[in-house]
């Protein structure tokens, strides 16, 4: 089965990573973070990988020197994270340490190699395309670990490690267009003024959780079992990344089969990728599932957090239903609702109670509050962010996307298609075919049910007689029309 370019051979470093600081002093201080910056499940590195051509590609010392510039604004990057006083609590040590950078080539490499038969899909063997940082525990490594990597066409792979308590998609969208301005001299042009600042997300005293907060509690004891063994089901299995393209005419055309009077790409994609991962996986009708996806919150707040604050303003929305519900007898339209009503939940109010209940688990047993993944699939969106956007002065990336890929599910934004969104996410290689088959034909009900057993009745049904059947290579499907 082709899982995705594998990378032959080892990356040839000339010479030691090196640490950037910023180019000019820049202020000592310690960076308080929000309860929404250091959750427990944010505590890791979100890995980016961009993919230039040889006529986009820059010196990795011009690079170097626009990263000292533009760590002058961003300058805890180029900090440590460290714990604080308050217990269970992380801040940053802003002391100009520098980010971590590292220089490589792999000659035996081109950058077409990612963009033809398997690039969308992350490979293991990726991995080494940003370089390890050997440290005793989380805390120790720098919150920006970059690598560039030679290749043997002339373009360049440029990976990123970017310490998720300090920036969300959002932040580093910001820090990434900073970073290519400085590299892009004769532009000027500056974004509104960086806020470090991370009070306005502060707890009240004493903390008031006002909601229920599905997406960090598991409210139906008896089905524990249920959604362990599920969990456990994933986990125990080999996965196999799957990467599904959707144009932007297709989602054009989802969102016009659901008959909804309001409809966003993300809430229609959303819906589909749930009910599929749900029926491919076929758990019991009874069990109760839930969708976790990030909602932006900055715009739902009533002080709005200002357009240069890159920390984390994004809590989890949740969704949640049956098994059977959800894979069978509810209506596409009807899952789709229950998408809209999580995002709608999200408000000031809902944002206030959501950073007491982390403060109050914080204090609490446990140290800390975790999000229930015990039957979820979790969705993060790289869309609409800017990400993909990123030209260093010589042209755009031709291709850009996680390095790993997750039991998590991430949208991609499609170069060349700004409508487009691509689909990655690893499931069990005994589901993939029925994931897949799902993910194409949503409005598909033809052979299901909520009936005894699990979620789905013996049938998968058939394409619809509108749509297109696209051939899969490996696990790589691109939806058209």
């Amino acid at each position: 089965m082709d899982t995705g370019l594998e990378i032959p051979g080892e990356v040839q470093y000339p010479s030691s990573p090196i640490l950037v600081p910023p180019g000019h002093p820049t202020p000592r201080r310690t960076l308080y973070l929000s309860n929404l910056d250091d959750q427990r499940f944010l505590r890791f590195s979100i890995k980016y990988l961009y993919v230039f051509p040889a006529a986009a590609a820059v010196p990795a010392a011009a690079l170097r020197a626009a990263l000292a510039d533009a760590l002058v604004e961003y300058y805890p990057l180029a900090g440590r994270l460290r714990h604080g006083d308050e217990e269970g609590k992380l801040v940053v040590e802003c002391n100009a340490e520098g980010a971590l950078f590292a220089e490589g080539s792999l000659p035996g490499l081109a950058a077409d190699d990612f963009l033809r038969g398997g690039g969308a899909r992350p490979h293991r063997s990726w991995r080494k395309l940003l370089y390890r940082v050997d440290a005793h525990s989380f805390v120790a490594v720098p919150p920006l670990v970059v690598q560039v990597t030679h290749l043997g066409c002339g373009g360049m792979v440029l990976c990123m490690a970017i310490n998720h308590c300090l920036c969300d998609g959002v932040g580093t969208a910001l820090f990434l267009q900073a970073w290519a301005r400085a590299a892009r001299s004769s532009d000027i042009v500056r974004d509104n003024p960086v806020v470090h600042d991370r009070r306005a997300l502060r707890p009240r005293c004493p903390p008031r959780v006002e909601f229920a907060h599905p997406e960090y509690h598991c409210h139906d004891a008896a089905a524990d079992d249920d959604a362990s063994n599920l969990l456990a089901h994933l986990l125990g299995q080999p996965l196999a990344p799957v990467s599904l393209t959707f144009t932007a005419a297709r989602l054009a055309h989802l969102k016009m089969q659901l008959l909804l009077k309001r409809c966003t790409s993300f809430e229609a994609l959303a819906a589909t990728v749930w009910r599929a991962w749900v029926r491919a996986l076929d758990p019991p009708a009874t069990l109760r599932v839930k969708l976790l996806f990030s909602v932006n919150a900055r715009r739902r707040l009533t002080s709005e957090l200002p357009d240069g604050y890159y920390g984390n303003g994004f809590v989890l929305g949740c969704a949640e239903s049956t098994a059977g519900q959800v894979a069978a007898a509810a209506p596409m339209p009807t899952v789709v609702r229950l998408v809209q009503e999580a995002k709608e939940r999200v408000d000031n109010a809902y944002v206030r109670s959501m950073v007491d209940l982390l403060e109050e688990q914080r204090r609490g047993v446990g140290g800390g509050a975790k999000p229930d993944l015990s039957a979820s699939l979790v969705i993060s969106a790289w869309t609409r962010l800017g990400l993909e956007d990123l030209d260093f002065g010589a042209g755009a990336a031709a291709h850009m996307g996680p390095l790993t890929s997750e039991i998590y599910c991430v949208f991609v934004p499609v170069a060349g298609d700004p409508g487009g969104v691509t689909v990655l996410v690893s499931v069990p290689q005994a589901a993939t075919d029925k994931f897949e088959h799902y993910c194409c034909n949503p409005m598909d009900a033809a052979g299901v049910a909520e009936t005894g057993g699990g979620a789905m009745a013996a049938g998968n049904g058939m394409l619809e007689r509108d749509e297109k059947q696209q051939p899969c290579h490996g696990h790589e499907i691109k939806i058209d029309y």
